[in-house]
């Protein structure tokens, strides 16, 4: 399935939430290529991180998690491509707060520039209410995650299942402590997707024609959205219809 074209010009960003273990990240990266567009992952961070003489376990710890070294991490990004991370200088002591601050400026920086996907990073939160953004979520049972695990990362079942259970607790944590959100909440998604039986590339296509399909929606006002829209009235009521008893 090859995407519209159009859709480059019309939808800016996709975000990429994701259990651990589902195959979110390799979804990301094939959806990546598939569009042309960029991808903002944790192994992005890592990777500038390294150039700057820090831990990939230091990075793991503070990405997504807590205030860390986001700060010289920045600074890198945006001198490697000043166009997408336009966060400004970066204070190299910063507090929580700053940090937070300043993860929302790379994440809407990297969204006004266009044609990203973002995994992670509370972006289905930070541009929940940006309509030309596309929020996904993926999932699979534990079951389906650990073999995932094992396979890609040489871990055996138990210290598979601990590195998940650690990593969906980080998540979740990082999200509900700094907006009062849980990731698991599906009003947050456009899509909700199970990796447990539909294969990778389908759940791309997936992705790619849901992208599509909301770049049309693009130009219907708010209010005429919805499920309800183009609907008539049942033509009769339903079955389990009963008036209150306030109003017979």
């Amino acid at each position: 399935m090859s995407g519209d074209s159009s859709i480059n010009t019309q939808m800016r960003a996709i975000t990429i939430s994701r259990e651990y273990g589902s195959g979110g990240g390799e979804i990301a990266r094939r959806l990546a290529k598939r569009l042309g567009w960029r991808l903002i992952d944790h192994e992005t961070v890592v990777r500038v991180a390294q150039e700057l003489g820090v831990s990939e376990a230091e990075a793991a710890v503070h990405d997504e998690y807590a205030e860390g070294l986001v700060s010289r991490i920045l600074t890198s990004m945006q001198a490697v491509d000043p166009a997408l991370y336009m966060t400004g200088p970066a204070s190299l002591t910063m507090n929580s707060q700053e940090y937070h601050k300043a993860l929302e400026k790379v994440v809407t920086s990297a969204a006004t520039a266009g044609h990203v996907v973002i995994v992670g990073r509370a972006a289905q939160v930070i541009l929940a209410k940006q309509r030309d953004v596309l929020h996904v979520r993926v999932v699979a049972s534990i079951e389906q995650r650990i073999p995932y695990v094992m396979r890609r990362e040489g871990l055996d079942q138990d210290a598979a299942r601990k590195r998940i259970q650690t990593k969906d607790r980080d998540r979740v944590r990082y999200l509900q402590t700094q907006y009062r959100h849980h990731p698991v909440d599906p009003h947050l998604y456009d899509l909700v997707l199970n990796s447990n039986i539909i294969d990778l590339d389908s759940i791309v296509d997936l992705i790619s024609l849901a992208l599509e399909r909301k770049a049309s929606q693009l130009s219907t006002p708010t209010k005429d959205l919805g499920p309800g829209r183009g609907l008539t009235r049942y033509p009769t009521q339903p079955g389990d219809f009963r008036l209150s008893e306030s109003t017979t």
